[in-house]
């Protein structure tokens, strides 16, 4: 397996990794009835859960 397979795999396993954490927060949040908060360019947003999908 060359350098480029062992970044691609790599780069998969980390973008899967991400998504499993965020899935993992969205669900927490749901149950704690607790909202998402971002920041979206310098301004404080905050999301109910229930509403993403």
């Amino acid at each position: 397996m060359g350098i480029k397979e062992q970044l691609q795999e790599l780069e998969d396993k980390i973008s899967r990794g991400l998504e499993i954490a965020y899935e993992k927060m969205v669900q927490f949040k749901k149950e704690k009835n607790s909202p998402i908060i971002i920041s979206e360019n310098g301004k404080i947003i905050k999301i109910n859960p229930k509403d993403l999908k």
